[in-house]
């Protein structure tokens, strides 16, 4: 965005500086935002003043803007980092610069007056007399002309305590200023540090939210690192992630905050390296912009904006001027709701016109309010009058607006209510009523409504007939004329007014009376009254009603005769909501939806239904139809399988729309699964048939209930239904089948959608029993020997196939199988021969014969029953012969039912009677052991062993071996007591430890020596006594000290010292008691 940037400048003290920026605003869509930013986070923008000045200006032909930032005679303070920083919107953009301020060369004073001054800047007569001006100048020697020497290449190479040697010897004075620009041109050679290959950055930067990576490499890839944060150590977390690959060691720091705008060092050993992060905040921007708002005086106004995140600041404006709660009192309100900013005026007046805008960082809108006075229509204005002595006078106008008050006035002055003036206020209607006019009531009338530039005038004329009356009589007659087709019935909508004005003649005036059902109307000031005048007898009813409905009847009468006519008053309304809304049926997409018409019209006919639907749980109701419907049966299409729906109906008249019906029940738009398939027939008898099937390729959302099978004559269509229930298995066999009748069948699968279409055998079964030979199928583990021991249960299932029901024999060993012990269990298609306790008289061969007629199909089947062997007989040592002893025995009575596999011998000396293993799994009835050892006399014994395990009982040899001596003479060295006593010596010591305060610790070591030592616990040199808080233990020269509950008190150096009457000896360690630091962070907190 920066077309020209500023750049870093050294300032001589108390000159002006300028820095200048250009922005191309060319590509952007607002004018940009610029920040001059001192270090981190100072805004120059708040202290421009005579120091510090700003200029802006733009040229439209570029569309360049130029930013000007002046320092006004600079000071030492000026110098530092500087930040320039532009946004536009969603757009930013940053530049650094640097100022640095060297002291002014001062020259000499050529003028001795000039000279001769105060110091200070207050005035002439401020200040100390200043004389150093007069010093008197020294001769400058001449010197030869000598080499032009660089003293910034000396200065560079020399070491810092020679370089106010070297400043002395060329003259140089402003030290500062030397040090200052040689900073800048010596490059400073890094510290080389062996513990880290690479180091981190100077400084890194990340946004608000965003993820973090600090990276170093270490030398050393087993080494351990620290990281700490403003000094204080960092511990693993969610928010600090530490990884160690090979020699890199990594910090990562999740969701990033203002809080982590800190400095970091990574620590390793005694070699530190340092960096600092910057968090950026991301500008917030406007999303959604302020409206233009018209209004009139005294309606509520409201300026809505929505901004990019949520809990942003706003700043509110009206022609420059900030809102805030202080300053706005009651007149505005500032809401929050999320992302949205709202500004209310509770009442808007002709003062709150103007220009509204609302500010974030990154951002600005503005809107315009207009107010306008309130306009006032007049809907009847006041009528001239012309009357008679003792006659009313009545005034009357109507407003739009019913709650305008108002005051009426004669000839200028305000009138005042009395007995026989009246003033009323209904509604929109204004009235000023005047019983027995007199003249002196004739004037000008004129209403004004408080709060409007508007007034309503009449005349009030008095007539005074001065004549000679004869009194005429004409019968009283009523001229009717009710505006309709139908004179005698008037329709009115409800709630709308009905005036009715009856035209009257006859002499004298004659007497109206209006009445409903035999009671008469009054006129009186209400909803329903009358309003009569000497010729005209007005009808009227306020915001008409159902109960208004009816027949009405006028009579007039005088002394000439009566009149009376008879009317009709129908009200009519929009319908009443239709009823009884509900689901009929439904499909894959659609549902049939049928309701009852309204139990009231509303006194026209209903012209037709409007529909809408909705999901279950959602507010959002779709239109269905904008045409009328008129039928009360409707099929909604395109809806969703498997969501549950929600209907309502609107009845239309020629009046309105009704209120919409109350929600049908939820409903969910399902189709019939698809067809089952694959259905065959699996087995035929003479009475059943069995058929089977796979599943619907198509399930939909409904899913499946169960099936219903069907089933016919061939040639016939009547079906008769097998299964009264769904069944929910995929094979079915039909029963009650007349015998060699030919059937079709078919398989219906069921859900909530009703039936799916038929599966169908392709063509008839004939219902009659199939011949098939018999045949065994025996499991694969019954073709081999079965070996069970004693007491296990034996469970044998053995199909067989064959029709009709086979004959089903069991032998044993070519016997018929009559044991009571061996139960037998047999079905039309396997048979189960089971054992509960198994027993070795059970063991032998097994035949099943399974028989058709003069077919038959055999199967043998060798079961085994066996168990432990007994133990060897005869058990004798034959010979024995140097170390070795020979043994033989026979073989035992009882085998277990089994063949022999080994044989295990065990030895045992008769001194010790313990037993050893010599030989196992032997398979003959002798052996030979060897290795005995001489002068001792030896026992044997034999297991045998079978497939069961080893013998319960043991063969003992009947005699010993006995291995002589062979004349060996062992001559026995004499006896030399040892010397035990020895000075204390430590064979393990203690041990530096760092223990956590409050959990108990232990330090131990190991002594020995002889007598037995005495054991001294010391404690930073001081000899631990009878202190509970420590326990001493001293197991078999082990010794242990217990400290209970350890405190920052008792860290230090402990010692342990051992002593006895040869010597001493002493070890010593050092306890660290560490604090947790969540729990002393909590402490402080």
């Amino acid at each position: 965005m920066f077309v020209l940037k500023p750049e870093t400048i050294t300032a001589t003290k108390g000159k002006d500086i300028t820095f200048v920026a250009k922005v191309d605003s060319s590509s952007l869509t607002r004018k940009p935002n610029m920040k001059w930013l001192k270090g981190k986070w100072l805004d120059l923008g708040s202290k421009a003043g005579k120091h510090l000045q700003f200029k802006e200006t733009y040229d439209r032909n570029t569309k360049i803007y130029t930013y000007e930032m002046s320092i006004i005679k600079v000071v030492d303070a000026d110098a530092g980092g500087y930040r320039c920083e532009v946004t536009s919107k969603d757009k930013c953009d940053s530049c650094t610069f640097d100022v640095s301020v060297e002291a002014v060369q001062e020259e000499q004073q050529a003028n001795i007056l000039e000279a001769f001054k105060r110091s200070g800047d207050a005035g002439e007569d401020a200040g100390d007399l200043d004389f150093s001006a007069l010093l008197k100048k020294r001769e400058k020697k001449q010197h030869e002309p000598k080499e032009e020497v660089d003293v910034w290449e000396i200065l560079k190479a020399a070491k810092p305590c020679d370089y106010e040697k070297i400043a002395f010897e060329y003259g140089i004075t402003d030290l500062r200023g030397m040090l200052k620009r040689l900073k800048k041109m010596k490059k400073v050679e890094p510290k080389k540090c062996d513990a880290f290959l690479s180091k981190l950055d100077s400084a890194y930067s990340v946004d608000k939210g965003k993820r973090i990576q600090l990276t170093v490499e270490v030398a050393d890839p087993d080494a351990q690192v620290k990281w700490l944060k403003n000094g204080q150590e960092i511990k693993p977390s969610a928010k600090y992630v530490f990884e160690s690959v090979g020699n890199k060691r990594t910090l990562t720091i999740n969701k990033c905050n203002l809080s982590d705008d800190a400095a970091y060092e990574c620590v390793v050993g005694e070699d530190k390296c340092f960096t600092e992060v910057f968090v950026k905040e991301p500008p917030i921007t406007i999303t959604k912009l302020l409206d233009d708002v018209h209004t009139v005086v005294g309606e509520k106004v409201e300026f809505e904006v929505e901004v990019s995140e949520e809990g942003a600041n706003v700043k509110w404006m009206k022609d420059g001027v900030e809102l805030t709660r202080d300053t706005a009192g009651s007149k505005y309100r500032f809401k929050k709701d999320g992302k949205r900013h709202i500004l209310i005026i509770n009442e808007a007046t002709k003062e709150d016109i103007g220009m509204y805008y609302a500010f974030t960082n990154g951002g600005e809108s503005k809107a315009e309010l207009e107010v306008e006075d309130k306009e006032l229509e007049v809907l009847q204005s006041i009528a001239d009058l012309t009357l008679k002595a003792a006659e009313q006078a009545v005034f009357k106008c109507e407003v739009s607006d019913d709650k305008v008050t108002g005051k009426w006035f004669k000839d200028g002055v305000e009138v005042v209510p009395s007995n026989r003036i009246k003033m009323s206020h209904i509604g929109r209607i204004h009235k000023l009523t005047i019983d027995d006019v007199k003249p002196e009531d004739a004037g000008d009338y004129t209403f004004v409504p408080d709060g409007y530039a508007l007034s309503l005038s009449a005349k009030l004329n008095f007539l005074e007939i001065k004549i000679d009356y004869v009194p005429r009589q004409d019968p009283p007659k009523i001229h009717l004329d009710t505006g309709t087709g139908n004179k005698n019935t008037i329709i009115v909508v409800a709630g709308n007014k009905l005036r009715l004005d009856v035209e009257i003649t006859g002499e004298p005036a004659p007497t109206v009376c209006w009445m409903k059902a035999g009671t008469v109307i009054t006129e009186a000031e209400g909803r329903v009254r009358v309003e009569t005048r000497k010729t005209l007898s007005s009808f009227v009813i306020e915001g008409a009603e159902r109960e208004d409905e009816g027949k009405y009847s006028i009579t007039v009468t005088n002394p000439a005769g009566e009149d009376k006519a008879e009317l009709f008053v129908k009200i009519v309304d929009v319908p009443n909501s239709p009823e009884n809304v509900k689901c009929t049926s439904v499909g894959e997409d659609t549902a049939s939806i049928t309701w009852d018409p309204p139990a009231f019209d509303g006194g026209v006919p209903v012209k037709g239904y409007l529909m809408e639907r909705k999901k279950v749980g959602s507010a959002r109701w779709t239109k269905l139809n904008f045409d009328v419907y008129e039928s009360t049966t409707y099929e909604a299409k395109k809806m969703i399988e498997g969501v549950l729906y929600e209907m309502r109906v609107f009845a239309v008249n020629g009046i309105g729309i009704s209120q919409p019906s109350a929600n049908s029940k939820p409903f969910m738009p399902i189709a019939p699964t698809s067809e089952p398939t694959r259905l065959v027939v699996d087995d035929v008898t003479d009475t059943t048939c069995a058929l089977k099937w796979r599943p619907p390729d198509r399930l939909g959302a409904g899913g499946i209930d169960g099936y219903i099978i069907e089933y016919c004559k061939e040639g016939s269509d009547q079906w008769v239904q097998a299964n009264e229930e769904p069944v929910d298995r995929n094979h079915y066999r039909v029963k009650g089948l007349p015998v060699g009748e030919k059937m079709l069948f078919r398989v219906v699968a069921i859900n909530m959608a009703g039936r799916s279409p038929p599966a169908v055998l392709s063509q008839a079964v004939t219902v009659r029993e199939i011949m098939e030979h018999p045949k065994i199928r025996l499991p694969r583990h019954l073709r081999t020997k079965l070996i069970r021991t004693v007491g296990e249960k034996v469970n044998l299932v053995i199909p067989f196939q064959g029709k009709p029901r086979p004959v089903v024999t069991w032998f044993k060993d070519d016997v018929p199988l009559e044991d009571s012990t061996v139960g037998i269990r047999t079905s039309d298609v396997d048979t189960i021969l089971f054992i509960r306790s198994a027993a070795r008289v059970h063991s032998g061969k097994y035949t099943l014969s399974v028989q058709i007629e003069n077919f038959m199909d055999n199967a043998d089947i060798h079961i085994q029953i066996v168990e432990k062997p007994g133990p060897p007989i005869a058990v004798h040592v034959t010979d024995v012969w140097g170390f070795n002893a020979a043994l033989e025995w026979k073989p035992p009575k009882d085998d277990g039912n089994c063949e022999i596999i080994g044989y295990t011998i065990q030895k045992a000396d008769m001194k010790t009677k313990e037993w050893f293993t010599v030989y196992e799994h032997n398979r003959r009835p002798s052996c030979t052991v060897s290795d005995l050892v001489m002068g001792n006399e030896y026992s044997f014994r034999v297991f045998s062993e079978n497939i069961c395990g080893l013998s319960e009982e043991v063969g003992i040899s009947k005699n010993t071996a006995v291995i002589a001596k062979t004349g060996l003479a062992h001559n026995l060295a004499p006896f030399k007591e040892k010397d035990m006593n020895r000075s204390p010596k430590f064979t393990a010591p203690l041990v530096d430890r760092c223990v956590v305060a409050g959990y108990s610790a232990a330090i131990s070591c190991s002594v020995r020596g002889f007598p037995k030592p005495k054991i001294i616990w010391m404690k930073n040199r001081m000899i631990i006594g009878e202190d509970p808080k420590f326990l001493m233990q001293n197991n078999q020269g082990v010794l242990t000290l217990n400290i209970r509950k350890p405190s920052l008190f008792d860290g230090g150096k402990y010692t342990c010292r051992a002593v006895n009457d040869l010597g001493e000896d002493e070890v010593e360690c050092k306890l660290e008691v560490r604090v947790v630091q969540e729990k002393a962070e909590g402490e402080k907190k």
